[in-house]
């Protein structure tokens, strides 16, 4: 990369100036297609509609993706909220610009990264490493990470390959602006994804985006769920080098494996592995562990040769307390017993829903419920593919729903956002992967203890039935 390519703007002012620019151009276009549509039939309006999300959606992409900070954290999710609807040529077109921006080249120099890297780690950075691969392998919203090769150490650590995670310069102010701005990005990505709950998004990003800031913290979640998943057959949690882990630098043991984009290009049974491990290891930190990560996009883990797949992103988690934990499964209980009555108050309880509120009938709540879970719910083999993991998406909070008026009436108490932006996330991921399970059964194995439904299953009971249980 050449050493005087544009930094990564860090001022409020300049950023929200970026981001209004494209609002402005957005809404002009906008208005283009409207007026064009004046002379247009249905079938030519919705095709053009169609055309302009598609076009929006990847220009949105660019420039909250060159931008990192919150506005790139807020275009993945985004992007996995609201494609399901579009037809197929369109979705593949926004995920090869997802995968692009994913795999893109890294902004900010060697000689920067490697300046900050030697002021945090107190040393040159050849004593403690005796091989540092230059160009990044990975990209991502605060940072970049590269592949290393520990010098010799007392420890036992030398001559150990390791991924390098570095903190952009500057990026914690660039994150603060964003914060200040978080109206404007919104306002963006709404263009993208009209269903996606501005306020509720916005108060999860101010509430965690500071959390990823500090490497030190990530490290320390890194380390608990790689206790939690020791030994596990096909799960894996990469080990932290803890003593060269500091506020804007994570050092972690290196993994080899093939990312998301390579997956899908696999066969059937293998997508179907992949996507059970991954619907085990998000839904199932949640549901046994009580301690989940929020970030299941696609760069966060990767298919290890051996079969396992390792999960490499801590940055964004959350622990729930046992009780809360409980009355989320009590809630997907009830609604699975089509208990209505029990499962409108239930959920009031919880903070979703006014207990007052003569609008929200128990109905209305059970109806919504179970469209917004309906994979998981209904015992039977479902493939998921982006059309049907649109549609549960718009039935779980969009305006298309015909649970709208509903949805408007509740709220997202704050216990509950993280765990329902990784559940929607993963759905959408599952749904890109194109993959096959009775998702019902498998998420009843740690609901309420069913017997082991696959033979992934059968590996994981005899995991936990060796009295593995999750670290505290």
């Amino acid at each position: 990369m050449a050493k005087d390519e544009p930094k990564i703007p860090t001022g409020r002012v300049r950023r929200a100036a970026k981001v209004g620019r494209l609002a402005g151009g957005q809404t002009a276009r906008q208005y283009a297609t409207k007026a064009a549509n004046l002379t247009r039939g249905e079938e030519a309006r919705r095709a053009a509609a169609e055309k302009r999300q598609v076009e929006a959606a990847e220009q949105i992409f660019d420039v909250l993706g060159q931008m990192k900070g919150a506005a790139m954290k807020v275009g993945q999710v985004a992007s996995f909220i609201d494609t399901g609807g579009l037809p197929p040529e369109f979705q593949e077109r926004l995920q090869a610009k997802l995968a692009e921006l994913r795999d893109a080249a890294p902004r900010v120099s060697f000689n920067e990264m490697k300046k900050l890297i030697e002021s945090e780690l107190d040393a040159p950075i050849d004593k403690v490493f005796s091989e540092f691969e230059e160009a990044a392998v990975a990209a991502a919203s605060i940072g970049q990470v590269y592949r290393a090769r520990l010098a010799d150490a007392d420890e036992g650590e030398g001559g150990r390959e390791v991924a390098v995670k570095v903190q952009y310069p500057g990026v914690a102010s660039a994150v603060r602006a964003d914060l200040q701005n978080l109206g404007l990005i919104m306002r963006v990505a709404k263009r993208i994804a009209p269903g996606m709950d501005a306020k509720a998004m916005a108060a999860e990003l101010r509430e965690r985006l500071t959390d990823e800031l500090d490497y030190e913290h990530e490290a320390q979640n890194q380390r608990a769920f790689a206790r939690a998943w020791k030994g596990h057959p096909f799960i894996y949690v990469p080990e932290v080098v803890t003593s060269l882990s500091t506020e804007k630098v994570l050092v972690s043991e290196w993994v080899d494996g093939v990312g998301f984009e390579g997956v899908r290009e696999m066969d059937d049974a293998t997508r179907d592995r992949f996507g059970e491990i991954v619907f085990r290891f998000f839904f199932g930190s949640l549901y046994r562990h009580g301690h989940f990560s929020g970030d299941p996009h696609p760069g966060n883990y990767q298919l290890m040769p051996d079969g396992r797949v390792a999960f490499l992103d801590f940055g964004m988690t959350k622990r729930l307390t046992p009780e809360r934990v409980a009355d989320e499964v009590k809630a997907i209980a009830l609604a699975m017993e089509e208990d209505a009555a029990g499962l409108r108050t239930h959920m009031a309880a919880m903070g979703f829903y006014d207990p007052e509120d003569e609008k929200v009938s128990p109905d209305a709540v059970l109806a919504h419920f179970q469209d917004a879970a309906v994979w998981y719910l209904e015992d039977r083999e479902l493939t998921l593919d982006p059309k049907t993991a649109g549609q549960i998406l718009i039935d779980f909070g969009d305006p298309r729903s015909e649970h709208w008026q509903l949805i408007r009436r509740g709220t997202a108490p704050p216990e509950s956002l993280l765990s329902a932006r990784m559940q929607g996330l993963t759905l959408g991921v599952l749904g890109q992967l194109e993959c096959t399970a009775n998702w019902h059964r498998i998420a009843c194995e740690w609901l309420f203890g069913d017997p082991p439904s696959t033979p992934l299953g059968e590996r994981e009971a005899e995991y936990f039935g060796r009295g593995r249980r999750p670290a505290a």
